[in-house]
């Protein structure tokens, strides 16, 4: 079996198992310009299951559904390769996992316990060549400390719709940056995909995005 920097070919074309704009601009920074097809996954964390064992199953299941896809399927088809890659990303604060927000009430409680206080942002990739070769994923981690949080704060914060759809009720590419106080590790694993760590695992596969 050809080596997989062997079997990179001018052709290959990047698949983003995610709607997330925020991933989508993370690639288009660094010159690549995936195709886009979301999927649904339950994000149910099984018993005992940690915060890096969450993401990288999930980040692997986003992409094994993906790739069971009609769409995926018809891009392969006219592709010598596609590049999967799934992506999942969530708040770990003291082994406790805070994902996306159910409503303003469970979004006002995971800003008030980040209040004052570090916690780990954690995403997992997954990346799939379709070729033969075994699925390749890794676990980044960043952490993130707060500052003092009032209520008045979380109140204005939620009226912003940001925190909808966010891990852990907020965005630091955002509005949401004000709250936070310093950060240690890859802030672009923050917004949701770990860009250095990403573009290592493409290059395992033999693909170098294009400089910007």
């Amino acid at each position: 079996m050809a080596s997989m920097s062997e079997s990179r070919q001018q052709s290959d074309l990047i698949v983003l198992a995610s709607q997330s704009a925020r991933r989508l601009e993370l690639l288009q920074q660094i010159g690549i310009e995936p195709v886009c097809l979301p999927v649904s996954a339950d994000e149910t964390a099984f018993t005992n299951e940690s915060a890096p064992e969450l993401v990288e199953r999930l980040a692997m299941l986003k992409a094994r559904t993906c790739s069971k896809t009609d769409d995926y399927q018809a891009l392969q088809a006219h592709n010598a390769r596609c590049l999967l890659i799934g992506a999942d990303t969530v708040i770990d604060l003291d082994g406790h996992i805070l994902g996306k927000p159910e409503n303003k009430e469970h979004a006002m409680d995971m800003l008030r316990r980040l209040s004052g206080r570090e916690h780990v942002v954690r995403s997992g990739v997954c990346l799939l060549t379709g070729d033969g070769h075994p699925p390749l994923t890794t676990v980044v981690s960043t952490c993130v400390r707060f500052g003092k949080l009032s209520q008045s704060m979380c109140e204005r914060y939620w009226g912003t719709g940001e925190p909808i759809g966010k891990a852990g009720g907020y965005a630091i590419q955002g509005i949401g940056a004000q709250f936070v106080e310093y950060l240690a590790g890859s802030y672009s694993n923050v917004v949701g995909l770990p860009l250095y760590e990403t573009v290592a695992l493409l290059d395992q596969a033999g693909f170098s995005p294009a400089p910007s």
